[in-house]
């Protein structure tokens, strides 16, 4: 099945020129609405008028829009769900770079990667879901340690500069039916564990899945707490299988769309 996660792991108003400017063009339509002059909406976001109009016959096809007379235009309710929602996928992701990327905290720890005496310049990377430090200046993200930590133990640091080069993981979360379809006997246990095998971390949701995992001999490293944890382990870098029952679904994929993580269902039923 495609991606459900819209688009990937980056909100796509700023992936795509399109959303961005129908972004921008709904914000200006809704703090002037009734009357909408198109030469002041493509003087205040820097396109031509003729490209509001265009977009603005697209955005009343669509239903986002609703053209009344002449001039007239207002925002439907369909357009302020799309307004809101690529909002909380630009406040989502602002965060992630604001706090995950660039570290815009006072002090953050990092694992020691060699012995780090305090004032010593560190370069910064993501290894296995957690942050690494080590000693000085080689990479695209550094900073300053505040504490001393010999190999393998905890550091502090600040004064960070650049930016943390990684890529998000993924989830492939795998569907399975609830115990009156059929619970974990519906779900080949050959297939999850092939699923297992390419991913850094297995969670389970539901006692289905636990009862899947344990037919398919996983030991999964999340149990509980399970859309937070998923979420900020693929945040981490980490790839993440997750077995969920049917009914904790909802809750798996509301929050890691709201922290703009792909993922992607599959299924596990006996073939």
């Amino acid at each position: 099945m495609a991606d459900d996660a819209d688009e990937g792991s980056a909100s796509s108003v700023l992936r795509s020129k399109r959303d961005a400017t129908r972004y921008q063009i709904l914000v200006q339509i809704a703090e002037r609405q009734p009357a909408v002059s198109q030469q002041e909406i493509a003087d205040a976001i820097g396109v031509t008028a003729q490209a509001v109009s265009d977009y603005l016959g697209g955005l009343v096809e669509e239903g986002f829009v609703e053209k009344g007379g002449r001039g007239r235009y207002e925002v439907s309710k369909e357009g302020v769900d799309w307004l809101i929602s690529r909002t909380d996928e630009l406040r989502a992701f602002t965060a992630h770079v604001a706090e995950d990327v660039i570290g815009q905290v006072e002090v953050e720890t990092a694992i020691a990667t060699d012995a780090i005496e305090e004032g010593e310049p560190v370069t910064l990377s993501m290894a296995g879901g957690v942050l690494r430090a080590t000693p000085g200046e080689d990479g695209g993200a550094t900073a300053v340690a505040v504490t001393s930590a010999t190999e393998g133990r905890d550091v502090g640091i600040t004064d960070f500069q650049g930016v943390l080069d990684y890529e998000l993981g993924e989830v492939t979360i795998v569907s399975l039916p609830t115990v009156v379809d059929g619970g974990s006997a519906a779900a080949d246990p050959g297939v999850i564990a092939d699923y297992a095998t390419g991913h850094d971390l297995v969670a389970v949701a539901g006692a289905e899945a636990v009862a899947a995992a344990r037919v398919a001999e996983i030991d999964p490293e999340i149990r509980f707490g399970t859309p937070e944890a998923v979420r900020e382990a693929a945040t981490k870098g980490l790839d993440v299988l997750l077995l969920a029952a049917a009914d904790r679904l909802a809750a798996h994929t509301e929050t890691l769309r709201e922290g703009t993580v792909g993922y992607e269902m599959v299924e596990a039923a006996d073939r």
